[in-house]
């Protein structure tokens, strides 16, 4: 695992603002390609969004549960958690790609989502994907 990845996870867990953002560079490109409109660019913005973050979740935790380096690239399995002051819970799980250049990160391309609390079953998601509900199986899988 790279060893910005492991410094990003000691600071968010001790919420150490100023050592998260000194990880990443100031030209730093964030895009999260399943919602376009939360891109940016720029460490100023990362810093403003994880003070909120921090002010917001007073209790907020970071888990990495794996991460693998691809050459410039450390893809990393995230859980965020912890309590709102508004006292609703904080739940988001996912992958980051950050890029990573002479020790500090340049690019993310981020796919975190926020936990899914209701239960819907498999046959009910592709439904509500698709417009059609799945066939049932009759025998073993194949």
């Amino acid at each position: 695992m790279s060893q910005v990845i492991q410094r990003l996870l000691a600071a968010f867990n001790a919420h150490d603002l100023e050592a998260a953002a000194a990880l990443f560079h100031k030209s730093y490109n964030s895009v999260q390609p399943v919602h376009p409109a939360r891109a940016f660019v720029g460490r100023a913005q990362m810093h403003a969004n994880w003070a909120a973050i921090f002010a917001g979740i007073p209790d907020f935790h970071a888990e990495l549960l794996r991460s693998v380096d691809d050459g410039n690239a450390t893809w990393s399995e995230w859980t965020w958690v912890g309590t709102r002051i508004d006292e609703q819970p904080f739940d988001m799980r996912g992958v980051t790609i950050f890029e990573i250049e002479d020790g500090l990160i340049t690019g993310g391309r981020l796919y975190m989502e926020e936990f899914e609390r209701e239960d819907v079953g498999i046959t009910e998601a592709v439904q509500t994907l698709t417009g059609r509900r799945p066939d049932q199986p009759t025998g073993p899988a194949d």
